[in-house]
């Protein structure tokens, strides 16, 4: 029986994500969301029914104001220590807090703070109180902080006599110490994800000035470490001293959240081995509290950035906290009032998150936790239909889809096919969780509105989904978008699939896509459609490209006809764009889902199936995690190499030869196509010939 913190459910999450989101700044000025920011209850009340057989001692602990109540008689005082009497009592926790998230902290001899106790908002609604990971008492959930360790700079360049140039050797993330530090006056830090950067002081994205004088200096005016307390992302930073005031050292320490490298890859081309090492450490920098789009911009948590990391993080971390964490901070507290983050494509990559959420981790409980939610969204979504059934941008809402030159106003057949998708996603949890009805009528509509998606914006002369209409007007023009998701969720008969892959997909007088944050979708759908030596080829040429400039993470977007510093504008910004950016380190996905093949059938891999692709290599290995243990394979050009955990498993591959293995049992089941069915903690061997 072990004692926790104690909270109104989701409220911890939304505090924190609210802390989180208000750190962004610019230039020294704060840069807030522009979406609502929910939080916390600030007035709750927990209870709990006690049936004791002699008085027992309770400790309390609390984060905020507070009033104690023993069957609706107060415990006057306050007390950090109580006596709770023999037989059955009503205890009452009543918790104020404006700042912090109202939580408790409650260990007697028969009891304890856990999830056996109810909690209310005063609105009477009562739930099951959330029992957070702080076992500690005198660690409250608002002492949360990341972990950091000391790192020093590969190099330091003196610019002129006030001036030094530092460079960590890498991309990273954390807090600027200055050692040495003699004299009084200001230091300036002007950090930069580039030297260029750095080195501009009037154009870098953030800055911070430092004035130390003899109450900041302390009892050693003349030798002082300084340690700043916001952290910053950075690869550079130029330190600029005042006349009078001197630095002898910098360093720095490194922010993160502890995270387990569970997902390993490895092949025949050093090449794909850097990117994928370069992707984890993208991933990495960008997963801390939540998923976060980019380390110096936005440091906000956006659903179709988050989207993608879920995915990424399934092959990697599997770190499901950061999942559940995510969820929750980007959807929110009823009632809707707009779209997640004010786009309209990211209520439905919510949607999507949570069943990629289900498949990989099989936590029903938080799914069905979340399934109103997921509902309420939809109802949302469906009232903002017009007189077709479709979705048009309202005035408040962005219709993103990509950064891309695209018009995307009126009917965009992208987002139908999205609310499509998502209308069958929540279709499926309404039957799981015995809601026939809604799940009936969700899936009605589905089918209804797929139908309608081919018939308004099939083009047979394109051989593609056009990108859009207005006001009744289709629009000529066709985008890899639309065709791509109707590809991948099996929206397109045989004709049509045939004619997307081959006057679509494949077709180079289609408009490029140039964000690796669409590139992640392309390309998944390229691999389904059997082009993984593609791919495989396309992510050495673009994320190696990225390489080839020197970048130690990943970027927002990557043109490579671009030159010099060019490279690093946004938004009419020189230096605006994100060098760190989450959806920039899709092969980690690509690699694990496609090249080594191992995806979930069944939620949680109760089921799952492998299909190992050498994409043009000559041999891959790795492992994926997964709830019940990791997935190891090897193959090369003749030998497969398989160990698994629980569930139950489907090896599916082609072979140019009859295949043979004293492991397993192998079926052809079509042309040069074979299966084998995989018993659950077992090494396999086959041996076959790869095409």
């Amino acid at each position: 029986m072990e004692a926790s913190w104690i909270v109104y459910p989701g409220d911890y999450e939304l505090w924190l994500h609210r802390e989180v989101s208000l750190r962004r700044d610019e230039r020294l000025s704060i840069v807030p969301p522009f979406w609502r920011l929910d939080t916390h209850y600030g007035n709750v009340k927990f209870y709990r029914w006690i049936d004791l057989e002699q008085e027992e001692q309770v400790n309390l602990y609390v984060e905020g104001r507070y009033n104690i109540a023993i069957n609706d008689r107060y415990v006057y005082g306050n007390p950090s220590k109580f006596t709770v009497p023999a037989g059955k009592s009503l205890l009452a926790v009543s918790v104020v807090a404006e700042v912090v998230c109202p939580a408790i902290f409650l260990q007697g001899q028969s009891f304890v703070s856990d999830s056996e106790w109810k909690v209310t908002a005063n609105n009477h609604r009562i739930v099951t109180a959330a029992s957070l990971n702080f076992q500690d008492p005198m660690r409250p959930p608002s002492s949360h902080k990341l972990a950091v360790e000391p790192i020093v700079p590969t190099a330091a360049t003196l610019l002129d006599k006030s001036s030094t140039l530092i460079d960590f050797g890498k991309e990273t993330f954390g807090y600027v110490r200055l050692h040495g530090i003699r004299g009084q006056g200001q230091i300036g830090l002007f950090y930069g994800e580039s030297r260029e950067e750095a080195l501009s002081v009037e154009a870098c994205e953030t800055y911070d000035l430092i004035q130390l004088d003899e109450t900041s200096l302390g009892d050693d005016p003349k030798l002082m470490t300084y340690t700043h307390p916001s952290s910053r992302a950075f690869r550079y930073v130029q330190v600029v001293c005042e006349e009078g005031i001197q630095v002898e050292d910098v360093s720095a320490l490194y922010e993160y959240l502890p995270v387990e490298y569970k997902g390993k890859f490895r092949c025949s081309d050093d090449r794909i081995n850097e990117i994928w090492n370069i992707s984890l450490y993208t991933l990495h920098l960008t997963t801390r509290e939540f998923f976060l789009d980019g380390i110096k911009r936005d440091r906000w948590v956006w659903s179709g950035d988050a989207c993608q990391s879920f995915l990424m993080n399934y092959y990697s971390f599997f770190d499901n906290a950061v999942c559940r964490r995510t969820l929750i901070a980007l959807r929110g507290k009823d009632p809707v009032e707009t779209h997640i983050n004010h786009i309209l494509d990211y209520s439905f990559y919510w949607i999507l998150s949570l069943q990629d959420y289900y498949d990989y981790s099989g936590d029903t409980e938080f799914v069905r936790d979340h399934y109103p939610k997921a509902l309420s969204l939809l109802e949302f979504c469906a009232g903002r239909e017009n007189d077709s059934g479709f979705f048009e941008g309202q005035p408040d809402d962005w219709v993103f889809v990509d950064w891309a030159e695209m018009n995307n106003r009126g009917e965009v057949c992208f987002e139908q096919v999205l609310y499509c998708r998502s209308l069958e996603i929540v279709a499926g949890f309404a039957e799981r969780f015995d809601d026939a009805k809604k799940a009936s009528a969700l899936l009605v509509k589905s089918r209804e509105l797929r139908e309608k998606i081919i018939q308004a914006f099939w083009d047979p002369d394109a051989g593609g989904l056009v990108h859009g209409r207005r006001e009744g007007v289709l629009d000529e023009k066709v985008t890899k978008y639309a065709n791509m998701f109707a590809l991948s969720y099996g929206y397109l008969n045989e004709t049509q699939t045939e004619s997307v892959i081959r006057n679509v997909m494949l077709n180079d007088e289609v408009q490029r896509i140039v964000t690796p944050y669409m590139r992640f979708y392309e390309l998944a759908a390229l691999c389904g459609i059997g082009e993984t030596s593609r791919v495989v080829e396309e992510i050495k040429s673009y994320w190696g490209g990225m390489l080839d400039l020197g970048a130690t993470s990943f970027w927002e977007t990557f043109d490579p006809s671009q030159s010099g510093s060019e490279h690093y504008a946004m938004y009419g910004r020189p230096f605006g764009k994100s060098l760190c950016h989450s959806w920039g380190a899709s092969p980690l996905y690509l690699l694990g889902k496609y090249v080594l093949g191992v995806r979930p059938t069944e939620p949680g891999y109760a089921a799952y199936i492998l299909e190992p692709s050498l994409g043009g290599l000559d041999w891959i290995e790795g492992s994926v995690p997964t709830p019940s243990g990791e997935i190891a394979v090897y193959a090369d050009a003749n030998v497969i190499k398989l160990t698994v955990p629980e569930g139950k498993g489907l090896l599916r591959f082609r072979s140019s030869i009859d295949p043979r293995s004293s492991d397993v049992a192998i079926s052809c089941v079509g042309e040069d196509v074979y299966e084998a069915e995989l018993v659950p903690h077992s090494n396999v061997l086959v041996h076959y010939r790869s095409f």
